[in-house]
């Protein structure tokens, strides 16, 4: 008997199935909390007289706020565990949502902005704690699958959510809706709280004792991090503008636009799904992650050339998420072989901010061009900055081998 199979039948699948289920609830709320502002964008430039660049700035704030937030927030996880910053978080985004019904003009936007990047802060430091001290090892590569998934799913679902609220009552009561829902969470995680603890993880007696900060002289970490700066600056060009670019660009209707987000959420996470099986199988995560970006890099490119139809345009753009999704699982488990024991929600931490870095300096480039109706450009520069993420995971590779 292997002691592959033997951690399998230690550990019940039903235990793990539950922790792994509880935490992915998590993490879709807050990725749904990502999208508590984007999809009102075209309401907010009509009704307070935005412009691009000022609704792009929005998620700049919120980016900043988490990522400056989440960088340090993962040294109070490895101190004093996961879950009461998981229970803080979302009464957090609690009070975002009720804010947001409230506010009467760009500040107070701003202010949803901040409190939501402070709630969002602490989500991968908390999930990864989580998932690496209670998950048994052989069941993680999945584990990660079901976590990216869940995230998708958040986002996928935001967009139809708010647009539905909004439709069917005002905008103002989507967000108390949305308040609700984070109580809901909170509250189903809060009577299963049993199974989200975690403990300190002090290091071994004959260990050499090193400094805190020891893991950021780590080559790996930082290539890591300057994979998901650049792939979420492609990311957040999707999420903040690709509704009003294919308005633009092929005239499609809003609500039509606003599916095709959705769709490019739900193919995301179909592929997390496949990528789980992918990354328990590879031995080279580091290949696995690279492939998939190159070829979302080029369908989208193609999206951004004119080429396609509004159709094809948007079953390209569709499937784009989908080669994104592959790769999520293996990336987590690139980062996980770079993590030093007792360190993970540090090195998760520093290397997810490198997502909150992406997705606060992407709003600001790309809506410049969108200022300038450069519709395309903005298509065509988000696919050229994700083939640059391709050079950043083999370094990962390269260095995770040295």
């Amino acid at each position: 008997m292997t002691a592959v199979t033997l951690s399998i039948q230690t550990t019940p699948l039903r235990q793990d199935a539950q922790l792994i289920a509880l935490v992915g609830l998590a993490h879709a709320a807050s990725h749904f909390g990502h999208l508590l502002l984007p999809p009102l964008f075209p309401v907010f430039m009509t009704e307070f007289a935005l412009s691009y660049s000022q609704v792009g700035a929005l998620m700049s704030v919120f980016f900043v706020v988490s990522g400056l937030g989440q960088a340090s927030s993962g040294f109070v996880v490895d101190r004093l565990g996961a879950r009461p910053m998981l229970f803080a978080a979302l009464g957090l985004f609690v009070l975002a949502c009720i804010l947001a019904s409230m506010v009467t003009g760009y500040g107070g936007l701003l202010a949803v902005a901040a409190l939501a990047g402070l709630a969002n802060a602490t989500f991968h430091p908390v999930d990864f704690t989580i998932l690496n001290q209670r998950v048994s090892a052989p069941r993680l590569g999945h584990a990660f699958s079901v976590h990216g998934l869940a995230g998708n799913l958040g986002w996928a679902v935001a967009p139809v959510f708010f647009a539905t609220v909004s439709a069917v009552s005002h905008w103002r009561m989507a967000y108390l809706a949305a308040a609700g829902v984070y109580v809901a969470v909170l509250a189903l995680l809060f009577l299963n709280r049993d199974k989200l603890n975690t403990q300190h993880m002090a290091p071994q007696p004959d260990a050499p004792r090193e400094h805190s900060m020891a893991f950021m002289r780590l080559p790996v970490v930082w290539w890591c991090f300057a994979f998901f700066l650049l792939s979420t600056m492609t990311l957040a060009v999707v999420q903040a503008f690709s509704v009003s670019i294919l308005q633009a660009m092929h005239g499609i209707r809003f609500e039509a636009a606003t599916l095709t987000l959705t769709a490019y959420m739900l193919c995301g996470a179909l592929g997390m799904l496949v990528g789980g099986f992918v990354a328990v199988r590879s031995r080279h995560s580091d290949r696995v992650v690279a492939g998939c970006m190159l070829v979302a890099a080029l369908l989208l490119a193609l999206c951004g050339s004119g080429l396609a139809g509004p159709t094809l345009t948007m079953v390209v753009l569709a499937a784009t998420g989908f080669a994104v999704g592959i790769g999520g699982p293996s990336r987590d488990l690139m980062i996980k072989n770079a993590t030093p024991q007792g360190a993970t929600g540090r090195v998760y931490g520093l290397v997810y901010s490198g997502l909150d870095t992406g997705f606060a300096i992407s709003p600001m480039i790309f809506g410049v061009l969108m200022d300038r109706g450069w519709y395309a450009a903005t298509l065509l520069g988000a696919a050229l900055v994700l083939g640059l993420s391709v050079i950043a995971a083999l370094g990962v590779g390269r260095r995770s081998a040295s």
